[in-house]
Parts: C-alpha cells; sequence; structure tokens
C-alpha cells in the first residue's frame, strides 16, 4: 500500500499546478478582452471639437507685400583717403562733426613735396635755357646757309638738337606738374557736405597712399538695399509704397522702390532692390547703419485664405487638416502670398475648395481618420478687416 502514495501526491500537485496555470490564463484573457473593448469604445468615441477650433476657406481680398529688410546706407558717402605718403597733421575731426563740400579736413607734411617741386622747376628753367640756347644756334645756322657759308647739313644737325631740347623742356614742365600735383594733394578735402562717421587715422600717424582717414555720409538722402528672391522681385516695380519699421521708432517710415537691379547676384540669386527713405522733417532721424524691416506694397488679390497656423509643415508639402465626413482628412496645399491683419498672419492657398472645414492650427497634429463631432466651423477670413491692413511675408 506505501507504493501509490507518492503517485497520489505527484497527481494532486499536478492537478493543482494546472488549476493556477488555467486560472492565470482566463484572467489574461479575461484583461485582454477588457482592454479590447476599452479601446473599441475610446476609438468610436469622436473628439469633441468647439465652433472656434473648425475654420473655413473663405476667399478674401488681401493685400499682397513683399517681405524686405537690410540696413540703412547713405545715398552720398565719400571715403577721404590720402592721396600721398608722409605724417598726417591737422587733423581735428571727430564722430558726428559737420563738414561741408570743399573743406580742408587734414593735410599731409608737404615738405618732402615742396621740394620735389623746387627739383622738378629747376629742372624744367634748366631745359628751358637749353631750348633757348637751341634756338639762337640754329636761327644763326639759317642766316649762314642763306648767305651759303655753311652747308645745310649742319642747319638740319641744329634743328634736331632743338627739337630734343624743346622735349626736354616739355618732359621737365610735366614732371613739375605732376610734382605741383603731389603737393597739392598733401591738403585732404571733404568732396561732399555732410557728416563724420568714421575717424581712422590720428594725427601724427605716417600715412600711405590710398589710407583711409575718415568717412563722410550725407544723411539727407537714405536708401535700403532689399535682396529679394526671384519669385518675389517679378512684382516689384519701381515706383511701388513701402512701410518700414526699426527698432526704437514707433511710427513707420515710408518708402519707395528707386532702381532694381538687372541682373540677380551671383550664389544667392538674390535680385537688389533700392528703396528710398522718406524722413520727414521733425521726427527722429535714421542713421545709416540702422537695421529696418517692413512690407512693400505690390496690390490686392482675390484669394482663398486660411491662418497660417492651420497650414501644417512636418511633412515634406504643406498640407491642411481638414474634415470629411466627419473624420480628419490630410491635403495637401500649396501656399502663396501673406498678409498680417490685426497681428494675425493669412495665407493664400491652392488645392482647396471654398468652404472646406478645417482644423485651427493650435489644436496640434491630429491621426488622420480620427473622428471629430464639431460645432458650425468659424470663418476662416471672418476676423479679417479692410480697413489699414499692414502685409508681411
Amino acid at each position: 500500500m506505501k507504493r501509490w502514495i507518492p503517485w497520489v501526491a505527484v497527481a494532486i500537485v499536478v492537478v493543482l499546478v494546472g488549476g493556477g496555470v488555467w486560472r492565470a490564463m482566463a484572467g489574461r484573457q479575461a484583461q485582454q478582452k477588457a482592454l479590447a473593448e476599452a479601446t473599441a469604445q475610446k476609438a468610436q468615441a469622436p473628439l469633441q471639437l468647439a465652433a472656434d477650433e473648425v475654420i473655413t476657406v473663405r476667399r478674401q481680398n488681401l493685400t499682397l507685400g513683399v517681405p524686405v529688410s537690410g540696413s540703412l546706407r547713405a545715398v552720398e558717402s565719400a571715403m577721404v583717403k590720402a592721396r600721398v605718403g608722409g605724417e598726417l597733421q591737422g587733423l581735428t575731426l571727430r564722430e558726428g562733426d559737420s563738414v561741408k563740400a570743399g573743406q580742408e579736413v587734414a593735410r599731409i607734411d608737404p615738405t618732402e613735396a615742396r621740394a620735389r617741386l623746387r627739383q622738378a622747376q629747376q629742372q624744367a628753367d634748366a631745359a628751358k635755357s637749353q631750348v633757348d640756347i637751341n634756338q639762337r644756334q640754329y636761327t644763326n645756322n639759317r642766316a649762314l646757309v642763306d648767305q651759303g657759308f655753311i652747308s645745310s647739313t649742319a642747319l638740319v644737325t641744329s634743328q634736331a638738337s632743338l627739337e630734343s631740347a624743346q622735349a626736354s623742356y616739355q618732359a621737365a614742365v610735366s614732371a613739375a606738374d605732376v610734382a605741383r600735383k603731389a603737393l597739392d594733394d598733401t591738403v585732404l578735402k571733404s568732396p561732399i557736405t555732410g557728416l563724420v562717421a568714421q575717424r581712422l587715422a590720428q594725427p601724427g600717424e605716417r600715412v600711405a597712399v590710398d589710407t583711409r582717414i575718415i568717412e563722410v555720409v550725407d544723411l539727407s538722402r537714405l536708401e535700403l538695399e532689399a535682396l529679394l528672391s526671384p519669385a518675389d522681385s517679378l512684382a516689384v516695380r519701381v515706383g511701388q509704397k513701402a512701410l518700414l519699421t526699426t527698432e526704437g521708432t514707433a511710427a513707420p517710415v515710408p518708402a519707395t522702390v528707386a532702381r532694381i537691379s538687372p541682373s540677380a547676384q551671383v550664389g544667392s540669386r538674390t535680385v537688389p532692390v533700392y528703396l528710398r527713405v522718406e524722413q520727414t522733417k521733425g521726427e527722429t532721424p535714421l542713421r545709416q547703419g540702422l537695421f529696418v524691416q517692413g512690407t512693400l506694397d505690390t496690390g490686392r488679390a482675390e484669394v482663398l485664405t486660411v491662418p497660417l497656423d492651420a497650414v501644417r509643415t512636418d511633412k515634406p508639402a504643406p498640407y491642411l487638416q481638414t474634415l470629411k465626413d466627419g473624420r480628419i482628412a490630410y491635403v495637401g496645399v500649396k501656399t502663396g502670398a501673406r498678409s498680417v491683419v490685426n497681428g494675425q498672419t493669412w495665407v493664400a492657398i491652392e488645392g482647396v475648395a471654398e468652404g472646406t472645414p478645417v482644423i485651427a492650427g493650435r489644436i496640434g497634429q491630429l491621426r488622420e481618420g480620427t473622428a471629430v463631432a464639431a460645432a458650425a466651423p468659424v470663418a476662416a477670413a471672418a476676423a479679417v478687416s479692410a480697413s489699414a491692413p499692414r502685409t508681411a511675408p
């Protein structure tokens, strides 16, 4: 009887272990079933959106504009440079001082230039004396030839000597003129009327030819050089207006397109456009080098619009999250001109029909196919005011 007792114990253990495994598997299956049912219920529940979270694509008359930015520069500016080498003297002007056209701003020590001028002048006087001697000799020889005392060969020789002396004299006179010009160049004068923008040398400093001494700018006429993309430059014309803003200035500064470069820059392929800045008397004057930005008004157009933040750019091509049959659908679009109205940016789009409901940008990205329950959508351009629009890219 003792031999069957171990077998009975083993059977009891197997039954107990099998029952535990069965209960564990049954519990897990029940948990998975409950999770699947909860997921299904959650998937079937539509996403609730408020009325202002769904907008409608609408056609609007937008003010078109091209963004412009850059640093201001004076239309007329001059860099006064040393035309001769030597010690710089008499430079008293500093940044901000006013100068007039033709005013002496500095000079180079003229001692060497004066010595060279005296040397060249003395050489010219010596050459003139030699011309006089050869002239008298030629005159005498011609008289002797006429009387038959000497041959004509001697007259030809004296004539050649006279012409050589005259050429030497002309060369000496030219050398004296060059020396006189060098002496005049020791006096540095401002070519324009304006203000000193930079002082680049100090009195007593020995400067070489073409050393920059001071920069003079005329702030009465400023311009902005804006580099535009080839697509933006096609809409720009001479005479178009722009409003520019700069840090520290509350009122916008008007500007007008004065010139358009006929060629694009190598490398960047951008087209330089030059805007003449119109400063108003009595207001804070603008300075060269200030950074300004604004929008160039290129006209108006009837286009389909949505707020810029509604256009998704997290894929290779921009797209909108639209509603179709109560679910989210992605629709690719092509963006165009932009316009800022009352602090919000609107963008022209192509690729969707007018009246298409679109998810507002602040909702973020939703999975395509998500069920949505939304109130009546808000017109995309309902907030656009036609009064005093301000455009931007």
